[in-house]
Parts: structure tokens; sequence; C-alpha cells
């Protein structure tokens, strides 16, 4: 018997090999999230910046037409990466923003987490631009949000079929860690519990019994 030696799907994320891209994140977009609640989402998104900065992950944000109704960049993300912001002045995809692009290359990294407001267009857009340069792209969709449940289903799928990895914060921060024993395992199991109720229990157990 063979077996394939593509690693693509099987290659883990690591502190070493990812880049976190948190697209269009704004005031005036986030209104219109109907697919999660605004309060899980805001955790979720808090959850998964700090898994970036605990972890020693770049981070890229980036904004679209912050001036006019889609608004600023939400502080739940600039209050942990800060406000080094990518504000693009037209281009609706991202990938499309030289200096946005350039950034991600500069890391030297080919593994690009990936979120956005909404997420069929400024998650999907980009992800699908990565994907046909040759990233690998991990499409974080609970970290992202749209209109409703009929979209994010219709866009998850076309993600998928174009080989983008749809994934979760919390899978991230796991994939990332690896081991209880690796480096940053305690803060990052912190960060899991502290955006994760139920989890906290688990953390609450195991630190009781170090």
């Amino acid at each position: 018997m063979t077996y394939p030696t593509n690693t693509h799907y099987s290659e883990f994320l690591t502190r070493d090999n990812a880049v976190l891209a948190m697209i269009d994140h704004q005031a005036g977009l986030m209104v219109g999230v109907g697919d999660e609640h605004p309060t899980i989402l805001k955790n979720n998104i808090q959850g998964l910046c700090n898994t970036a900065k605990t972890a020693g992950i770049p981070s890229i944000i980036t904004s679209s037409l912050d001036d006019g109704p889609n608004g600023p960049v939400i502080p739940e993300i600039t209050d942990i990466l800060g406000d080094n912001i990518i504000k693009r002045e037209g281009e609706i995809n991202a990938w499309d923003s030289e200096e946005f692009k350039a950034a991600i290359v500069a890391t030297g990294r080919k593994k690009i987490i990936m979120a956005g407001i909404v997420t069929d267009v400024c998650l999907l857009f980009p992800a699908l631009s990565a994907v046909a340069e040759g990233f690998d792209v991990y499409a974080v969709i609970d970290a992202s949000g749209t209109w409703n449940k009929t979209v994010q289903e219709v866009t998850t799928q076309r993600l998928t079929q174009a080989g983008v990895k749809v994934t979760t914060w919390a899978s991230v921060l796991a994939e990332i860690m690896n081991d209880w024993r690796s480096e940053n395992a305690e803060e990052l199991g912190y960060v899991l519990a502290n955006h994760s109720t139920k989890y906290g229990y688990v953390m609450n157990s195991h630190f009781a019994n170090k």
C-alpha cells in the first residue's frame, strides 16, 4: 500500500511558521453581523488575538475605508495587538493591497491565520487569492462574522473547495501549543480558560494538580 506524500493538509501550525491577519474588524461592519451573538464573537476575536500575542506570532491588521461607514478597527483588537493598521484606500480584496500583501510576505511565513468581517467578502476574497499564490490559509470562522448562518455556510463551502483550512480560534491555539510542556503552554492555557468559560474548569483542574 502506498500513502500520499503531500502534507498540505496534515502539517500543523507552529509559533514559527504562521502569521495572523485580522481583516476589516471595523465598528460599522460589526453592526451587520447576524451569524453569531456579538458578545461571543467579541470573545472569540479577543481569544484569537491573545493567542497570537502570547505565542509571539506576528500580526497584521488592515481596514477598509475607516473614515467612512465601515468605521475604525474595534478596540478589542487594537488593545491587544496595537494600532499599527494598514488602511486600504479602496481595495475590497485586502490581497490587492500591495502594502498588506508585502507585510505578509515580509514575515517569511507561508501559513496565514486569517479572520475577517464580513466572512463572505473580507475573509473569503484574500483567502482565495493567497491560496492561489501558494500560501496555506487557515480561515478562523468563529472569529469572523457575516449577515446570517446561510451566508456563513455557503462561504465555508467555497473556502474548503479552494483548499482553505476552515478552523476555530481554540483549535488554532491548541495546534500552536501542541504540548502542555511546551514553551508558553501555561500562558496559552490561561488564554483558553479566559475566553472559553467551560474550559476554565479544565485549566483549574490541570494547574491544581501540578
